[in-house]
């Protein structure tokens, strides 16, 4: 059976992401299919992880799939196969690994005003506009762990430039977990100036379980 290929994008983002629409032209290019989900359902202001997770469950349904992730979408990629042997596959862009942790931390004092008003605004890249988010992301999101065990080949590719998840998150990730592949590039957050370096990097091991 060959595997379907689901791409995750990051936190305020959509299915309309630069890098999904370059993923879902190369796949179908070697006559394979992406889906491509929204994960926040048409509710950002409700976003949680374990809403995320659902929507990627729903969609998998048990199926043999390879997960590409970006940002938080590569850190929900490793939790949702930590928790689903039968995932082929994972390729992580940058992935946002401890992602409620992190943030909290780095935002210091605004973390408890976030908490304290329930909700803050921030920016969606999708929308271009700013949209509120509750704290409800945060507490749900510090219920599960940093750094995910996955049994499963990981590929991840991250910019040694990143401001936004430092490349030793994903170093520290590679480093415990002999199945993973770290490649680090030099690029930022978003590795767009990369991508068709990493499709050259990545083409073969995107394709080794599949007869797309």
């Amino acid at each position: 059976m060959k595997p379907d290929f689901l791409y995750l994008h990051g936190f305020a983002s959509s299915p309309a992401s630069q890098k999904a629409r370059f993923f879902r032209q190369k796949l179908e290019a070697e006559g394979c299919r992406l889906e491509v989900p929204d994960l926040a359902q048409g509710d950002f202001e409700n976003l949680t992880i374990t809403a995320q997770l659902h929507v990627i469950e729903r969609l998998a349904a048990g199926r043999p799939l390879v997960l590409i992730g970006s940002s938080l979408g590569g850190y929900l990629a490793a939790l949702y196969a930590a928790r689903h042997p039968e995932i082929e596959r994972l390729l992580l862009l940058a992935p946002a690994f401890g992602f409620a942790r992190r943030w909290t931390a780095a935002l210091g004092p605004e973390a408890d005003q976030w908490k304290q008003k329930g909700y803050r605004m921030v920016y969606h890249y999708g929308e271009g506009r700013f949209l509120p988010i509750r704290y409800a992301l945060i507490e749900d999101g510090l219920r599960y762990e940093d750094q995910p065990s996955v049994s499963q080949p990981v590929l991840i590719f991250h910019g040694l430039r990143d401001s936004i998840v430092p490349p030793s998150v994903s170093a520290e990730f590679a480093r415990l977990q002999p199945n993973v592949r770290l490649e680090l590039v030099d690029s930022d957050h978003d590795l767009l100036d990369v991508l068709d370096r990493i499709w050259a990097r990545a083409r073969d091991f995107l394709l080794a379980s599949s007869t797309c």
